[in-house]
């Protein structure tokens, strides 16, 4: 009994390392939110400051944004123009969907099978960005986010990325100098978490979205502990709710499906998820051991004592017969 109990505790212990072991990343985002590598109010100058002139220009003056064509929406065409209007010496390229595959195909034409194989138009858009910021370098902005002030003072840092509710970072606006190795990793990796999950929206965040580059961060910065190459991050307190943020935000979320909803309700309930699925998870060993493991027991339980009655003798595995001490 105590050889089989101690077998599955053991098994036990190996699934749980297992699991805890492939979504120890997942888990790390809940608790690292990047603040070492916080871009602080007080490095920031505000937007008529004359430091702004004297800091380095690293990344190059390029603002890159993605529709499917050149026809932008209503609603989104005030925030691109803010962008154009406070960066008229900046380079603006609109990647389109045409304009999007052409560039794989002539750049980076060992990617083009996936990029054509994705099953959603978002995962293109997602790629794209990753793409033309390792090539080209530059600012990327979401149609939706608009601009508020001149983006000068973020062309001082190689990389940032902004950080993101509840967890990890954002690929709606970022910036880089040109072949950042955190790009570099970011598009390398692509082909490896092209997978499809259950639900569409799952399926887009892990394999190009925010999920997904939050993923490359930490594993980035695992490898990457110290040194120029780290990602700057951009709290929501330096770029949200003060009248020299940089960007404002418009209405969104133009890829989502009806499935956001589960998720969103999965998000506000996430600590009884993982509380029912540790419950279930538990069960179904306690479930395994008592219909497996234990019957055994006790079937080789009742054999040995069988064996020991005085009586009886085993003659083969299939037959027993009575031995007659008291025979003279």
């Amino acid at each position: 009994m105590r050889k089989a109990v101690v077998t599955f505790v053991l098994v036990t212990l190996v699934v749980l390392g297992f699991a805890v072991h492939n979504v120890w990343i997942l888990l790390s985002l809940l608790v690292v939110d990047g603040s070492e590598d916080a871009i602080s109010k007080a490095e920031l100058p505000a937007p008529n400051s004359p430091a702004i002139n004297d800091r380095p220009q690293l990344i190059p003056k390029i603002i890159h944004q993605t529709y499917v064509n050149d026809s932008i929406p209503v609603h989104w065409q005030g925030p691109q123009q803010s962008c154009l209007d406070l960066h008229p010496d900046y380079e603006y390229k609109l990647w389109t969907d045409k304009k999007a595959r052409e560039f794989i195909a002539a750049e980076y034409p060992w990617f083009l099978e996936t990029f054509d194989g994705y099953p959603y138009p978002i995962q293109r858009a997602d790629a794209i960005r990753y793409f033309v910021l390792h090539h080209f370098g530059g600012i990327y902005i979401d149609l939706d986010d608009g601009c508020n002030r001149s983006l000068d003072p973020l062309l001082a840092y190689p990389a940032w990325v902004r950080r993101t509710s509840p967890t990890g970072i954002s690929n709606d606006a970022m910036g880089a100098v040109p072949r950042h190795p955190f790009f570099l990793k970011a598009i390398d990796s692509l082909p490896e978490y092209n997978r499809k999950w259950i639900l569409p929206y799952i399926t887009v965040m892990a394999t190009t979205g925010p999920l997904y580059l939050s993923i490359i961060w930490r594993h980035y910065n695992n490898a990457n502990p110290q040194g120029d190459d780290r990602v700057r991050v951009l709290f929501p307190s330096e770029y949200n709710n003060h009248s020299w943020s940089f960007f404002t935000h418009n209405l969104g979320n133009s890829w989502h499906s009806s499935d956001v909803r589960l998720i969103f309700w999965m998000a506000q309930h996430w600590i009884f998820l993982t509380f029912l699925g540790f419950t279930i998870g538990f069960s179904l060993l306690l479930c395994i051991y008592h219909t497996c493991i234990k019957p055994r027991q006790t079937n080789q339980k009742s054999r040995f004592a069988y064996a020991r009655i005085p009586f009886y003798r085993r003659v083969s595995q299939k037959s027993i017969e009575l031995d007659d001490r008291h025979e003279v």
